[in-house]
C-alpha cells in the first residue's frame, strides 16, 4: 500500500484503516460498559425507592434522591446511545474512506508495475528490430542470395552461427530466398531447417512487402513447428542488393527470438512483496488481449483478458473481487510497440 512519509515515520493507509477498526471496537466496548453501569444504577435506584416506600415518612427524602438517580441514569443512557450511534457512524465513514484510499493507492501502484513490465519487454524487442536490419546487410547474407550455391550458403550459415554464439536470446536465424525457402540457418545441427519453406508465415509475407531496408516486419508471438514448437517472436527484414536500403530485394532474414525464457524473466521479476506474489498473476497481453506471458505459466497463447477498449491504463475489480491493473505499451525509441499490455491480477 502507499505510504505517507513524516520524517522517520511511515504512515500507511493500512494503518489508518486498522486504527479506524480499533477505534470502532473500542467505542463499542466502552459504550457497552457505560450502559452496564447505568443499568446497575437503575436497579439500585429501584431498590432504593422500594426501601423508601417501606420506610414511610422517614424515607421520603431518600425516595427523591432515588428518583433523581434513576432520571440521571436514564439521561446518561440516552446520551451514550446518541454518542455511540454518531461516533460509530463517523468511524465507519472514516474506515470506508481509508479503504477506498488504500484500494486507489494499490491500483496506482499495480498500474505502475504493469507499465514497467511492458516497457522492459519493449526495450528488449527494440534491440531485436535493430539486430535484424543490421544483420541483413552482412555481406555473407547478400552473397548467399545474389550468388546461390553450396559454398556461399555454407559461409552464410557460418556467419549466422557466429552471431548466435554472441546473442543467446535467439533460437535460430534463417536466411530465405524470395520464395520463402530457407537457404541457410545458424543452428543446422539442432534445427535442420535448410530447404524448408516459410513462405506462408505472416512475418515473411510482411517482410516481402516492406518498402526498403530501413524497415522491418514482426509477427505476433507464435509456436514455431520448425523449432520444436517453441514460442518465438520473429523479426524480419529484407536482404537487398549491395546492402543498399533501396537496392533490389534478394531475400529475407528472419530472426527467431527465444520468447519464453525472456518473457518469463520479465513477468517473474516484477517487484511485488512476498505476500502479493502469492496472490498475484503478472501478464503480458497482446493487442488481441491474448496472454503471451504469465508469471504462473498458465494460459499462454490460449487465454484472453477482458480489458476496457480504448483505455491506456487503469484498474478495475473483476466479479470475484480480483483487482486488475493494466497499462498499454508506450513504445520505446523508434519502436512503436505491438499494442501490448502489462497486466497484474491480484486477489484480495
Amino acid at each position: 500500500m502507499a505510504a505517507v512519509h513524516f520524517g522517520q515515520t511511515d504512515v500507511s493507509v493500512d494503518m489508518v484503516v486498522s486504527g479506524a477498526v480499533k477505534a470502532r471496537s473500542l467505542t463499542e466496548t466502552k459504550i457497552a460498559g457505560i450502559r452496564a453501569v447505568t443499568g446497575r444504577l437503575r436497579i439500585l435506584a429501584l431498590n432504593a425507592m422500594i426501601e423508601a416506600n417501606q420506610a414511610g415518612d422517614h424515607g421520603r427524602g431518600f425516595a427523591v434522591v432515588a428518583q433523581e438517580v434513576r432520571a440521571i441514569s436514564a439521561e446518561v443512557e440516552a446520551l451514550s446511545g446518541d454518542f455511540s450511534t454518531e461516533l460509530i457512524r463517523e468511524i465507519a465513514r472514516l474506515e470506508e474512506t481509508a479503504r477506498r484510499m488504500a484500494t486507489a493507492a494499490q491500483g496506482r501502484r499495480l498500474i505502475d508495475l504493469a507499465l514497467n513490465a511492458v516497457e522492459l519487454i519493449d526495450r528488449n524487442l527494440y534491440e531485436r528490430s535493430c539486430d535484424v536490419r543490421w544483420w541483413a546487410t552482412d555481406s555473407a547474407m547478400i552473397d548467399a542470395l545474389a550468388r546461390p550455391g553450396a559454398e556461399t550458403a555454407a559461409f552464410a550459415a557460418h556467419r549466422l552461427g557466429v552471431i548466435l554464439d554472441a546473442y543467446t536470446v535467439y533460437l535460430d536465424l534463417w536466411l530465405c530466398d524470395p520464395s520463402g525457402r530457407i537457404v541457410a540457418s545458424g543452428r543446422p545441427g539442432r534445427f535442420p531447417v535448410a530447404g524448408q519453406s516459410v513462405g506462408g508465415r505472416p512475418w515473411f509475407t510482411a517482410a516481402r512487402a516492406l518498402a526498403d531496408g530501413n524497415d522491418y516486419a514482426v509477427a505476433d508471438i507464435s509456436s514455431e513447428p520448425l523449432l520444436g514448437g517453441a514460442h518465438v517472436a520473429t523479426y524480419a527484414a529484407g536482404v537487398r542488393e549491395g546492402g543498399d536500403p533501396r537496392g533490389r530485394l534478394l531475400g529475407i532474414l528472419g530472426i527467431q527470438f527465444d520468447w519464453a525464457p525472456q518473457a518469463r524473466a520479465i513477468v517473474e521479476g516484477v517487484r511485488l512483496t512476498e505476500d502479493e506474489r502469492s496472490r498475484s498473476r503478472v501478464l503480458l497481453v497482446d493487442a488481441d488481449r491474448r496472454v503471451i506471458a504469465a508469471s504462473d505459466g498458465q494460459g499462454i497463447l490460449r487465454d484472453r483478458i477482458d480489458l476496457p477498449a480504448g483505455q491506456e491504463a487503469g484498474s478495475l475489480f473483476a466479479p470475484d473481487g480480483t483487482l486488475v491493473a493494466f497499462h498499454h505499451t508506450p513504445g520505446y525509441e523508434t519502436y512503436r510497440g505491438l499494442g501490448w499490455y502489462g497486466v497484474i491480477q491480484q486477489r484480495p
